[in-house]
């Protein structure tokens, strides 16, 4: 038997023999159908039936295989140019992969010659007729929706012979190297631009922040030089008066002067002391030091007669 199958073998059943050659009377041949395979059978060039997987016979000059329909997953890989909305020429690779509805074996081995080349047309129709309504940049994003119409309209077709569509996927979106290559530039330039943003904005904010942090110690630290010169005039003026209440004789402005110069003598020690500070040449004679003690109280004196700072503000 063609088609694959076991040779046939005659049986002796209501026959007279092997040696009877020529006569076919009571004589059956013998078929061994695949599990994965539907024969199709023809009596006198008319279809008589489908024989499914295992063992079957047939009348020999009657009754013959005309073919066999294989039950197995199909994929046809489909690959096209089409061009985009925006006149970009591509290729597009399409996966069908698609069965024999075994119910209807009939239609699927009877009425399509080439059902490949049919499938082909179909992917071919759809995919012209769908990605040029695109751009570019959105085909790719898009690749699901493409699919999806292409097995859609598949399935309806197909399903009148006998074929059953399983799934549709576009596998590859290929434009021209020339687009790629200006494609990878234009991406290369848009993350330099996003790269110099992004420094541009961390520049500002440690800026920014840095700008914050040295007003807040500037701050702080006015705070602390006036809370310290705040701590000496207390202290001084605590001085002045344990002093003029333990020692009648003594005023409060011998006191002051006494002070002051302790605190040049302080500062004097100070500077001399410090690795880092540079040399200063001032006058140092008792009558220098008489003289800059009048200067300071004086300029006390004239600073305590200034009206507060808030009254200023006010009037600015």
């Amino acid at each position: 038997v063609g088609l694959g199958a076991s040779p046939a073998k005659h049986s002796s059943k209501g026959g007279t023999g092997p040696h009877n050659s020529g006569r076919t009377g009571g004589k059956m041949c013998i078929m061994c159908v695949p599990n994965d395979e539907v024969y199709v059978l023809q009596r006198c060039g008319k279809f008589s039936r489908t024989a499914s997987a295992g063992l079957g016979f047939y009348i020999p000059c009657v009754e013959w295989p005309a073919g066999k329909v294989s039950l197995r997953i199909n994929q046809l890989d489909v690959t096209l140019e089409t061009k985009t909305r925006d006149n970009v020429f591509v290729f597009v690779n399409v996966s069908v992969q698609y069965e024999v509805v075994p119910e209807d074996i009939y239609s699927a081995f009877y009425r399509l010659a080439n059902p490949r080349q049919q499938i082909t047309a179909f992917v071919f129709d759809v995919i012209r007729s769908t990605v040029p309504k695109t751009n570019l940049d959105d085909v790719f994003d898009s690749k699901d929706e493409i699919a999806n119409s292409v097995k859609s309209q598949l399935a309806e077709q197909m399903s009148s012979f006998g074929f059953n569509i399983l799934t549709a996927l576009v596998t590859d979106i290929s434009p021209n190297e020339v687009v790629k290559a200006s494609m990878n530039e234009i991406n290369a330039a848009t993350r330099i631009r996003q790269a110099a943003t992004d420094k541009a904005e961390a520049e500002k904010i440690l800026s920014v922040k840095a700008a914050e942090a040295d007003a807040e110690s500037r701050y702080l630290t006015g705070v602390g030089i006036a809370r310290q010169r705040q701590a000496i005039v207390n202290g001084l003026r605590e001085s002045v008066s344990d002093f003029t209440n333990n020692i009648d004789d003594v005023k409060p402005k011998d006191v002051l002067q006494l002070m002051l110069m302790t605190q040049y003598f302080d500062m004097m020690r100070d500077v001399g002391g410090s690795s880092k500070s540079n040399t200063i040449f001032v006058p140092h004679t008792p009558g220098a030091v008489g003289d800059f003690s009048a200067q300071v109280r004086d300029a006390l004196l004239q600073s305590s007669q200034l009206p507060p700072l808030s009254q200023h503000m006010q009037r600015a």
